[in-house]
C-alpha cells in the first residue's frame, strides 16, 4: 500500500465465532473516536490491534461496517443512534452491489459528497458512483514473483499494467510468509502507474520528494534493477523509520532516506535524473477507499495544499539536472491542485519542457498528453492527476536558489515556508538524450 492504501475486501457472509453485538460494539467506538485529528483508518487499526484475538472474519466485519458508515453517511441523517446507521449504511451497500444505478444521480450528487466539491472539480455521476463501491485490492508484484505468487497466494488476477494483480480472496495479506519474504507489495494501481510513468533506468539518480512510507521509493529501486539509487526523503522522522522497515523486508538496498522539511535547502547537493515530486493533496482521489476522509476534508484544505504544491515544485526545480525529468503527482482532482498548479509552474519555469505522458489505459487509441487525469470509475482504483516536464539542455542552474542556498549559514532556517502534511515504459515518450 503503498501504505496508503487500505485493505478492504468486497462483502461476504460471517463465519467467525464473535458475538454481533461485540462486534458492532468495536465499530461503533471506532467511529465514535473518529475525527478531523483521528482518521478513522487509523483509529480502526488500533481497536483491532488491541483486539488481536477476533477471528479474521469478525474483524472484517468491523471494518467494512466502518467504511460503510461513512461511504452511506450522506443517506443516514434520519436514522437515529449509531447502530440503526450501521444497519442502514449496510443496507444501502447490499442494495447498491446488486443494481448500481438503484440509487438516483440527484440523490447522488446531493448526499455522497460535500457541497464544496462542486466548486473546484469537475463532479460526474460515474465518478460518485465510483465513490460507492468497495474498492478494489491490488498489489504489486515484485520482479520475477508473478507466477509463483499466482500459484502460492491463488486469487490473483492480472491487470493492464505490468506487475499489477488484484487480489481477490480472503486471507489477510499482512499475514501472509509471502508479504513477510518481501515478494508482493500491497499498492493501489494508480500508484504503480506513476512509477511506470517515471520511466527510471538502471544506473541513475532519482529523488523522491515527498516518500512518505516508501511505496513509489520501492518501486522505483525495482524498477531500476537495484543499480543507480533513490534518495528518499520526507519531513516526519517516523514515516521515513517505517521506509527503512520496508526496505529491509523488500531487501531493497539502493536508496538513502533523509530528512527534508520542504523548504528551499536540500539534504543532498547533486543533481538528479529525475525527481518525483507525489505532494501532500486533499486525497479526493481516495475517497472510495478513504470515505472517512469526505467528511474532514474542508475547501481550505485544498486551497491551502495547493500553494504548498507550488512551493514543493519550486523547491524541488533547481536538483533537476539538465535533459532530467521533472514528475508531478497527487491522488486528488481538484483544479487548484492539478490544472492549476501545473499552469503556474509552467509559467515561472521556461527552463523545464512538458514532456508527453502516454495515454496508459487498454483499449483506448494511443495517444500522449501533457498531463494525465485518471478517474476511480476508468481505473477500478484511486483518482490521479500527473504532469511531467523535462528539464531543457541548455537550461543552466537557477542562479538565484543557487545563491540561497550558499547564503543559509548552518542552523539557520532555509525557510518559513515548509512541508506541512502529509520496466515496461508504456508511459512516457522519452525524446533521445
Amino acid at each position: 500500500m503503498d501504505p496508503k492504501t487500505s485493505v478492504h475486501r468486497s462483502p461476504r457472509p460471517f463465519t467467525g465465532i464473535e458475538p454481533e453485538e461485540l462486534l458492532l460494539s468495536l465499530a461503533v467506538e471506532v467511529i465514535e473516536n473518529a475525527d478531523r485529528e483521528h482518521p478513522a483508518d487509523r483509529v480502526l487499526r488500533e481497536v483491532l490491534h488491541r483486539e488481536a484475538q477476533l477471528s479474521q472474519p469478525g474483524a472484517a466485519r468491523v471494518s467494512r461496517w466502518v467504511f460503510q458508515y461513512y461511504r452511506w453517511r450522506g443517506w443516514l441523517k434520519n436514522e437515529r443512534g449509531l447502530l440503526r446507521k450501521i444497519r442502514k449504511a449496510e443496507e444501502l451497500a447490499e442494495r447498491f452491489e446488486k443494481n448500481p444505478f438503484s440509487l438516483r444521480a440527484e440523490a447522488l450528487r446531493a448526499k455522497a459528497v460535500p457541497s464544496w466539491v462542486h466548486e473546484v472539480m469537475d463532479v460526474s455521476d460515474a465518478w460518485l458512483r465510483s465513490l460507492q463501491r468497495e474498492p478494489k485490492l491490488f498489489i504489486r508484484v515484485r520482479p520475477g514473483q508473478g507466477r509463483e505468487l499466482v500459484e502460492s497466494l491463488g486469487h490473483l488476477r492480472k491487470t493492464w499494467l505490468p506487475d499489477a494483480y488484484v487480489y481477490e480472496g480472503r486471507r489477510d495479506l499482512f499475514r501472509t510468509h509471502e508479504f513477510a519474504q518481501g515478494r508482493f507489495e500491497i499498492q493501489d494501481i494508480t500508484s504503480q502507474l506513476v512509477g511506470h510513468l517515471c520511466a527510471p533506468r538502471p544506473g541513475e539518480l532519482w529523488w523522491d520528494a515527498c516518500a512518505g512510507e516508501g511505496g513509489k521509493t520501492l518501486h522505483l529501486a525495482d524498477l531500476m534493477q537495484g543499480r543507480g539509487q533513490v534518495w528518499a526523503t520526507d519531513t516526519a522522522q517516523w514515516r521515513l523509520e517505517r521506509l527503512r522497515r520496508r526496505a529491509a523486508r523488500a531487501q531493497v538496498q539502493n536508496y538513502q532516506a533523509a530528512h527534508w522539511d520542504g523548504g528551499p535547502e536540500r539534504p543532498m547537493s547533486v543533481l538528479f535524473d529525475g525527481v518525483l515530486v507525489d505532494a501532500p493533496c486533499s486525497g479526493v482521489g481516495t475517497w472510495g477507499r478513504n470515505p472517512h476522509a469526505r467528511w474532514t476534508t474542508q475547501l481550505q484544505d485544498v486551497h491551502e495544499l495547493a500553494a504548498l504544491q507550488r512551493r514543493l515544485l519550486e523547491h524541488v526545480a533547481p536538483a533537476v539536472k539538465p535533459g532530467g525529468r521533472l514528475i508531478y503527482a497527487v491522488c486528488t482532482l481538484t483544479r487548484p491542485e492539478t490544472i492549476e498548479v501545473v499552469n503556474a509552474f509552467q509559467g515561472a519555469h521556461p527552463e523545464f519542457e512538458p514532456l508527453p505522458l502516454r495515454w496508459p489505459l487498454p483499449g483506448l487509441p494511443d495517444w500522449s498528453t501533457p498531463t494525465l487525469l485518471l478517474w476511480p470509475q476508468d481505473t477500478d482504483g484511486n483518482g490521479m492527476f500527473i504532469a511531467a516536464w523535462r528539464r531543457r539542455k541548455d537550461a543552466g542552474p537557477a542562479p538565484a536558489q543557487l545563491e540561497r542556498n550558499r547564503s543559509s549559514q548552518p542552523g539557520e532556517p532555509a525557510s518559513s515556508q515548509t512541508l506541512l502534511g502529509p520496466a515496461e515504459r508504456i508511459s512516457t515518450e522519452l525524446p533521445e538524450k
